[in-house]
């Protein structure tokens, strides 16, 4: 040894020296033996490997009550010594495996470090060379460190980094994966042992989506790895329509400040939301944790990224139930042995390890013995970690420690491969020094792929890696105030689409302020016959709920557009469901069909009484008046129109839309012609005695019957006409009445049908300008009068129709045409022919000559 002191040795010790006091009442014997341990855990072999572990976190405190100063302590975090536990748990597992490495002995060094701590630098040269540091001494080993393992931070990484990659020295982080340090640009000696975090984001918003968690709070660390998740996270929110109610991005650094805290704490009550997403490394959640999660402790759910950084902040968790973080963790096999391992661990068994010594003071209140440093006294028998209390040291395996362990595994399988592939060199176990620069390591950690004895893969070529896969755990307080780790589901993207996620939720423990799975929206959901519309200028998942518009639905919740029913199909009262319509026609046994069908045949069963009437009393004067043949053949046709209108009622086929059409133009093209025909025949009667023998003669051949077969032809060819370029059909009306398909009969050509009603209306208009003109003539059988009133109401049927028709809908339309035809026949019959019944069958004596002329003389003599 070296005696030799220099003066940065002094000031070291000094610093060390001091370093313990605060966390210490015992004899100086105690601090004298625990200085010698050197603020490290070792174990001696061939080669080493450096563990540089976050053993100790500084803590904020008032200086004074009350004060605005505030003054910094050290605390350990012994729940991150289980890394150390892993790391000699794997080297002893290899130093006993005959098959890997026979001729070789794996060793380590572990060393606390904290955030921002320069120390490590030291801690890191003095292992990286091989020297020890004791107080008044210098030590030079015999043994050889060949790896660093850094953790979990991606920080403590990346500044070991700045160092070790001086030196091209191997460096392996056992954190989660971080994007920055894959950049092997900056980082050409850094190997992560981690999975890919690719599907991380997925992961969490995949949970959201699960319990329908809408409106969500993001707290991301400003480092560059939350820079990295951000718009991963942004991306796969807006994918599945999941809004952030705040978006803050934390510097480490702010929760140093009081005001910050009030900031964020302003923030999230503010925001309404339960439900708050947080990623960051291991410090920045143990910052928000220690800072936020003091102010929050009721009401709120947390997806977490990290399950060790929960286990260290439970010693907040004791008095109350927090807010029920759920975490993602990565999935990982069990390490055999590791829990029995950690029960026997004992600083006897071990006894250079300054951290192990350290709990058994602070714990269990052991003392060294005074004749040794090595022997203790005043312990309890079978003292155990395992006694301990969870939020100062937990059983549960961190994904960071199985990390640790393959880390090793893979270092000796790297180290195998390289001692194999150099027989010619140095022998090692002979007493000589290994004969190799760490450097040389590279070629074989690059290539390193094999299966740990859990059986998981390891493989540290980043292209290769696999995807992680993860652990959705819950903290449950049963009995309060002692949590449980509880794995409560699954995530992992190799199963197949929709799932990827598997949940457990009867084993979810949700914050006391829940009776049932807590809902976090910014609105509440539409449900079906509704859809959403967007508040203006809010988030997308702030809406209002609006119902459907008629024969649309939605049949899901939060639909943004409602879907319309086909024309088949119409929506219930609900707008939920497309019902199938039913088919609706004109139908005989409908109360309206059955009274147009009804009166049909009763105005055609008058019709015919009347025609018996005249037949039986043809002979008589008021019947052979105004040509009698005209007479039949205007009751004929009126007849054949009250029938015709039966085509119009019942299901509609192609023969009854073309022949309602055809049958109801021409024969009221017969009815109107024999009317014009007959108020011809009054004019040539009453013009006979002014015109002489030519009048007679014309009326005597009969030439008015010849106007009835030519406005019946140009009525046909108008009808040909029709039928030949676009006949009438079968068509639906699926909208004019609600829940119904109505079935009709289409025109066809609308101009032809308005040609063929326009032409009726031309002999109706001139048969009764004809009738008018021919009112007064004086006869006794002048029925000029009866034609004009029938004329009048013929054409007032008819023009009231055309509007009534337009604007009637579905059937309706049918049953005016129908009411029309009916009417207008009805009409003619009435005035025409029921006051020549009347004198017929009522008042015989006026239907003779002697009573006609009486009647006649007496007209005469008295014009009024």
């Amino acid at each position: 040894m070296d005696t030799h002191m220099d003066p940065m040795s002094n000031v070291l010790s000094l610093y060390l020296f001091i370093g313990v006091l605060p966390f210490f009442v015992s004899s100086l014997s105690e601090k004298e033996c625990l200085l010698q341990k050197k603020y490290t855990a070792h174990i001696n072999g061939d080669v080493l490997i450096t563990g540089i572990f976050p053993l100790k976190y500084m803590e904020i405190q008032p200086a004074l009550p009350k004060s605005r100063d505030y003054s910094f302590q050290v605390n350990y975090n012994f729940n991150n010594y289980q890394f150390v536990l892993a790391l000699a748990f794997a080297v002893e597992e290899i130093n006993k495996n005959p098959h890997l490495l026979p001729n070789m002995t794996l060793g380590f060094s572990a060393y606390s470090v904290g955030q921002k701590d320069m120390m490590h630098f030291r801690n890191l040269v003095v292992s990286l060379s091989g020297k020890d540091f004791i107080v008044n001494y210098t030590c030079k080993r015999d043994c050889q460190t060949i790896v660093a393992l850094t953790g979990p931070s991606g920080i403590i990484s990346s500044q070991c980094a700045t160092l070790l990659d001086l030196y091209r020295f191997p460096q392996l982080n056992f954190g989660r994966f971080d994007p920055v340090l894959s950049d092997h640009r900056p980082f050409p000696s850094v190997y992560q042992m981690a999975r890919k975090d690719t599907s991380l984001a997925f992961a969490m918003v995949s949970l959201l989506v699960h319990f329908r968690w809408t409106w969500v709070g993001l707290l991301i660390s400003g480092d560059e790895s939350g820079l990295c998740m951000l718009p991963q996270l942004r991306e796969e929110m807006n994918k599945h329509r999941v809004c952030t109610a705040f978006e803050h991005m934390v510097e480490l650094d702010s929760f140093q400040n009081p005001l910050e805290h009030i900031s964020f704490n302003h923030i999230i009550r503010n925001s309404f939301t339960n439900v708050i997403l947080i990623y960051g490394n291991n410090d920045f959640l143990v910052s928000v944790v220690n800072t936020i999660g003091r102010y929050l402790t009721l009401g709120k759910i947390w997806v977490l990224n990290s399950l060790s950084t929960l286990i260290f902040a439970m010693r907040y968790f004791l008095l109350n139930t927090f807010h029920a973080p759920l975490i993602f963790s990565n999935n990982h096999a069990e390490m055999s042995g590791f829990n029995n391992f950690i029960k026997t661990v004992n600083p006897s068994k071990y006894p250079e390890d300054y951290y192990l010594a350290l709990v058994w003071i602070r714990s269990f209140n052991c003392t060294f013995s005074e004749s040794s440093c090595v022997t203790w006294k005043n312990c309890p028998a079978n003292a155990s970690l395992e006694w301990l209390p969870r939020y100062l040291f937990d059983m549960v395996i961190l994904e960071e420690s199985y990390n640790i362990y393959n880390a090793v595994y893979a270092v000796a399988q790297a180290l195998h491969e390289m001692v194999i592939d150099r027989v010619e060199a140095q022998a090692v176990g002979n007493g000589k020094k290994l004969d190799f620069s760490p450097s040389q390591l590279h070629p074989f950690l690059k290539n390193i792929h094999f299966s740990n004895p859990p059986g998981d893969e390891v493989i540290l070529d980043e292209p290769k890696k696999l995807v992680a896969e993860y652990d959705i755990v819950n903290l449950w307080n049963i009995p309060e105030g002692l949590k449980q780790v509880v794995k409560v589901g699954k995530f992992s993207s190799y199963e197949p689409q929709g799932h990827q996620l598997s949940l457990s939720e009867d084993l979810i423990e949700w914050p006391i302020a829940f009776t049932e799975t807590p809902q976090s929206v910014c609105s509440e959901s539409c449900g079906p016959g509704f859809r959403n519309s967007p508040q203006e200028g809010k988030a997308a998942c702030c809406f209002d709920c609006i119902p459907c518009p008629e024969n649309e639905i939605s049949n899901r919740t939060n639909v943004e557009q409602c879907v319309k029913c086909p024309d088949h199909q119409y929506a219930n009262t609900e707008k939920t469901l497309c019902l199938l319509k039913s088919e609706s026609f004109l139908d005989y046994r409908d109360f309206l069909g059955m009274a147009l069908v009804c009166l049909a045949l009763s105005l055609s069963t008058l019709t015919a009484a009347i025609t018996g009437v005249f037949v039986r009393h043809n002979h008589t004067p008021i019947v052979k008046a105004n040509n009698r043949t005209l007479s039949y053949i205007l009751l004929l046709s009126l007849n054949c129109c009250f029938l015709c209108s039966l085509l119009f009622i019942g299901h509609p086929s192609t023969t009854a839309c073309i022949l309602q059409q055809t049958m109801f133009a021409v024969v009221f093209t017969v009815a109107v012609s024999t009317v014009l025909a007959k108020t011809i025949t009054v004019v040539l009667a009453f013009s006979i005695t002014s015109s002489g023998n030519r009048i007679r003669q014309c009326l005597v051949s009969g030439m008015p019957n010849f106007i009835i077969p030519i406005c019946t032809l140009i009525q046909l060819t108008l009808c040909g006409i029709w039928l030949g370029t676009s006949p009438p059909f079968i068509d639906t009306d699926p909208h004019s009445e609600h829940g119904h398909i109505i079935i009709l009969c289409n025109k066809g050509s609308a101009t032809a049908f308005y040609c063929v009603l326009g032409y009726l209306g031309s002999l109706a208009l001139a048969s009764f300008t004809v009738a008018f003109l021919a009112r007064n003539l004086p006869d006794t059988f002048n029925e000029a009068k009866f034609l004009t009133f029938s004329m009048l109401l013929f054409c007032s049927v008819w023009v009231t129709f055309l509007p009534v028709y337009h604007s009637a809908k579905g059937k309706t339309i049918v049953a005016v045409e129908v009411f029309s035809i009916l009417a207008s026949g009805a009409g003619l019959l009435g005035c025409i022919f029921v006051p020549k019944c009347y004198i017929i069958l009522l008042r015989p004596e006026r239907n003779s000559l002697p009573g006609i002329r009486g009647e006649t003389y007496s007209g005469r003599k008295n014009p009024s």
